[in-house]
């Protein structure tokens, strides 16, 4: 039975299996979601970071949590947004990947949060329906896994736009 949440706050302090980074490249830090994380986590997730070589858009990969409550992060680097239709099949990418390697590491529950749309400007209304329908198409394809989604909404903006695309 899979369950959908919305949060709105800081999704470092979550209680959950993963909690998914909007990356850059590096998988390094920077800013946004991804500094918070690298923040909360302490140092020994950048020094495991550096060991993965970074990540291409659209892709996933994973580390332990460290000081997190969260056992996993799972770094996904979103799309610079252009405006070019490569963006939406990055962006759903990284939803579809993270949660296929959560389940490869048996993950029942996983922290979103609303990737792409900070400093790589993915309208916020387009990335949430992106969001959703590749989230729901994923839970659809694997009915037999038990999976627990937050939406992790940093501001009320984005926890509004979730709630009236979700209806809940």
């Amino acid at each position: 039975m899979s369950k959908i949440q919305i949060d709105l706050g800081d999704i470092t302090r979550l209680d959950c299996d993963a909690i998914v980074n909007a990356a850059n490249k590096t998988l390094l830090g920077g800013g946004g979601v991804d500094g918070a994380i690298h923040r909360a986590a302490g140092h020994e997730l950048l020094n495991e970071c550096r060991t993965l070589g970074g990540c291409n858009t659209g892709e996933a990969k994973i580390t332990k949590g460290y000081k997190l409550k969260a056992k996993y992060v799972i770094h996904t680097v979103g799309p610079i947004y252009s405006g070019k239709d490569s963006d939406a099949t990055n962006l759903a990418n990284c939803y579809k990947n993270s949660l296929d390697l959560a389940k490869k590491y048996d993950v029942h529950s996983i922290a979103f949060p609303a990737i792409s749309t900070g400093v790589y400007h993915y309208p916020l209304e387009d990335a949430t329906k992106i969001a959703i329908a590749t989230v729901d198409t994923w839970l659809k394809n694997n009915s037999d896994y038990d999976m627990t989604i937050i939406y992790s909404c940093f501001d009320t903006k984005t926890y509004n736009m979730y709630k009236a695309y979700l209806k809940l």
